[in-house]
């Protein structure tokens, strides 16, 4: 807990610094508890002025109720760089009054940023904000904060300045000293870039989404060692060095030590991987010394090296010589740096197994940090992240959006938002005159980004760690199928539950079903019930055929199966469907021709350790389909790899039904059709093949005559069941039920290994005796 607030003469109080949360970033408000508001003599919507190294102005709102015993003072990013501070450090709060603006001039604070609109929405942006020249400000867009007081909340509820949240510097204002917008005031945009006074945050923590738990690992390992040397001193060890951070491409390395380096006011110095080498002998080893000595000249100092496994990959796999002189010389840099000299590297990469070992030990890389893909609520962060200055629209909920974009990482969630900008723009695209080189004021106004918006977004984008994989976003849901109804059950029970509420089972101390076995005669439907599982649970989907991952290279098979696990453990949750899974695993010590034996039992040994191995599946189920189960090995079948045996047979007279229903959703049927009447006729009848009697029966109403007046009659289905037949015959059918018992009783035996005889392993006593 943070010291008591400190009272002086003139009523201002020392308050502990803690980052705001995210959607209330660039809103100018700063939360504290009623205790401290009570001492300073304030209520919500007052002026508060903040002074850290520098002094800056916000608005007072009461603390979040957690925070009620704490005497923290939360700020967003863009405060904590006015002021100067950083979280962690202390704050000298005062009362303050602002005056009304007769004058207010803003600049873009991005050198290639172009603004272009009305002063006039500017100025309802900021109406009634208090704002003090040299300030860093941010527009916002048409978000309602939450819990805040009705007079702020009607502020903050004004149409956004652009599609953008953006950075704007206060310039100057008349008169000068704390000010706020009034309906008097004059705004003034100026196009030239203007530099801001002192060091400001480009990027800061609240431009970094979904990884909290990193920042604050993050924050001990770096922060610590960069703001308070001494600490370590004291403890008489040697502070952290380096830290590694891995994780999939797009989930936010770079922007994090980045944000790190503006947050703890350090000198940063970004070493990209290409760019340190050199074309001549020794170039590249005295462009890296140049850039430690320089950062130990300037210290405290970040080293941040992107893509570190191109300068730094494992000595044993390459065969210039340059290559490895250039990781030997990063090895004794790291080694070499003094412990007190306050310089920490922060390297990057998304390849942490092609980094050379000899990097990845204490002393050199104290710490590697998965960075991986954002769950539910980081998927929310990022969006609002995103959405900053947006102006969406009532219909907008983000909770909905972070919950269907499961597997996005970062870079997706921005190119999400982005596509959904350009569908608003397309909108308005017949309103705009190319002629003209500014877009009317009304248009601007009437621009936002709807539901709508971002569901045809997310046609167009999908998770970028899923591009490598065969993926499909399924478009099948239960309404879809019929006839199925104990197998749907089961899927239902088994899948949609624990991924869509994993939390029950977590209560019940149970884990849920890692694999399904769909199986049963062709055409009944099994593809389709894993695609429609997939999209009810709101997975990712993930569909392999096994000719994806049998290769005629010794082992290369094994690696495909190993990477396609890998990659749905990234994307998670999700259901990796194999079809025809008979011909990937088949029984092992079945025959086959010369090497085959070999080569699949290897295939089934690796599926094994994948799906009940060391490396636990979380989030992701495994269904496997085939029509002829008996061939699949054993050991698959037990409970713990494809714990439920689903079968999947013909459809009784309800499901026909059901099923002829759905293909002749969007046929024109005569009066004279009884769907019911079809489906008595089409006992033993598969989805696929109530299907063809459907084609059928369409084809000879076309044949009759294909103008649009042309209906399906009774006449053209009994057409077409004489042309059609059932699949599947009695005695296919009599043998599934049979397989039933008999794939139960497989999967809970052991079977004896083919060519090891019980003599073989344990030698006889006459053979003992001829020893």
């Amino acid at each position: 807990m943070a010291d008591a607030p400190t009272k002086t003469e003139d009523r201002s109080i020392r308050l502990q610094v803690a980052a705001a949360r995210q959607e209330e970033s660039g809103h100018g408000i700063a939360r504290m508890p009623k205790s401290a508001m009570a001492a300073l003599g304030v209520s919500e919507g007052d002026t508060l002025e903040i002074v850290g190294k520098q002094s800056t102005v916000a608005q007072v709102v009461a603390a979040y109720p957690e925070d009620e015993g704490l005497q923290v003072i939360r700020l967003d990013g863009l405060l904590r760089g006015n002021a100067e501070v950083g979280s962690g450090e202390h704050v000298t709060v005062k009362k303050a009054e602002s005056r009304p603006a007769q004058r207010v001039v803003f600049a873009p604070a991005h050198r290639q940023m172009r603004l272009q609109g009305p002063s006039q929405a500017l100025k309802r942006n900021f109406f009634g904000r208090p704002l003090v020249a040299g300030d860093l400000v941010a527009t916002h867009g048409q978000q309602r904060v939450q819990d805040l007081p009705p007079q702020l909340s009607r502020m903050f509820n004004v149409p956004a300045y652009a599609l953008t949240q953006i950075r704007l510097n206060v310039v100057a204002t008349t008169p000068k000293g704390i000010v706020h917008i009034d309906e008097n005031t004059e705004v003034e945009m100026r196009e030239a870039f203007e530099e801001a006074q002192g060091p400001r945050a480009d990027i800061n923590y609240d431009d970094v989404g979904g990884m909290s738990e990193t920042i604050r690992q993050l924050r001990e390992m770096v922060e610590l060692p960069l703001r308070y040397p001494e600490l370590f001193t004291r403890l008489g060890v040697d502070p952290p060095k380096g830290v590694l951070l891995h994780g999939p491409p797009g989930t936010g390395k770079t922007r994090l030590a980045q944000a790190v380096a503006n947050e703890s006011d350090a000198n940063f110095v970004s070493i990209n991987g290409p760019e340190i080498m050199g074309s001549g002998y020794g170039e590249s080893e005295k462009a890296l010394r140049q850039v430690f000595e320089e950062a130990d000249k300037s210290a405290p100092s970040i080293i941040f090296i992107d893509e570190i496994d191109s300068i730094a990959p494992k000595r044993q796999n390459v065969h210039g010589e340059a290559e490895k002189r250039l990781v030997a010389q990063l090895l004794t840099l790291m080694d070499g740096l003094n412990a007190r000299s306050n310089v920490v590297v922060i390297a990057a990469t998304n390849r942490p197994d092609a980094i050379d070992e000899a990097l990845r030990r204490p002393g050199r890389f104290d710490r590697e940090i998965i960075i991986g893909v954002p769950d539910e609520s980081g998927r929310r962060e990022i969006l609002s992240i995103h959405t900053r200055g947006m102006p969406l629209a009532d219909d907008v909920d983000l909770k909905e959006l972070s919950r269907t974009t499961y597997g996005f990482v970062g870079a997706d969630i921005a190119a999400l938002t982005r596509e959904a900008a350009i569908e608003a723009v397309r909108r308005i695209m017949p309103k705009l005159d190319f002629d003209e080189r500014t877009i009317p004021a009304e248009v601007l106004e009437s621009l936002s980004v709807g539901r709508d918006d971002f569901v045809e977004a997310l046609k167009r984008v999908q998770p970028s760690a899923m591009r490598e994989v065969m993926v499909q976003m399924p478009n099948v849901g239960w309404d879809d199928i019929g006839g199925l109804g104990d197998a749907q059950l089961r899927l239902k029970e088994g899948v949609e539950l624990p991924l869509r509420n994993p939390d029950a089972f977590h209560r019940m101390g149970i884990r849920p079903a890692k694999g399904f076995l769909l199986y049963g005669p062709p055409g009944t439907g099994k593809t389709l019930l894993a695609k429609a599982v997939a999209k009810e649970a709101e997975a990712n989907f993930i569909s392999i055929k096994s000719s994806d991952l049998l290769s005629k290279w010794y082992g290369e098979s094994e690696q495909q199966i190993a990477r396609l696990f890998a990659r749905a453990r990234q994307v998670a949750p999700c259901v990796v469907f194999i079809d025809e899974i008979d011909s990937l695993v088949p029984a092992r010590g079945s025959g086959g021709g010369v090497g085959e034996p070999q080569v699949t039992a290897r295939v089934v040994n690796t599926i094994l350790a994948e799906m009940d191995g060391m490396e636990e599946l979380q989030s992701i189920v495994v269904i496997g389909a085939t029509n002829r189960p008996t061939l699949v090995d054993s050991a698959l079948l037990r409970p713990g790899r494809f714990d439920e045996l689903v079968y999947v047979g013909t459809p009784d007279l309800d499901g026909r039904e059901h099923i002829l229903k759905i293909h002749t959703e969007r046929m024109p049927l005569a009066d004279d059709v009884d769907l019911r009447d079809v489906a008595k006729q089409t006992e033993r009848f598969t989805g696929a093949d109530l299907e063809d009697v459907v084609r059928r029966a369409g084809l000879t109403a076309i044949r009759r005559g294909g103008d649009a007046t042309v209906q399906v009659s009774k006449a053209d289905f009994t057409e077409a069941l004489e042309d059609s037949r059932a699949t599947v015959t009695a005695e296919m059918e009599r043998e599934y039920e049979k397989m039933k018992g008999e794939l139960k009783k497989r999967a809970m035996q052991v079977e004896p290994i083919g060519f090891i005889s019980p003599g073989m392993l344990e030698p006889t006593r006459e053979k003992k005796h001829e020893d």
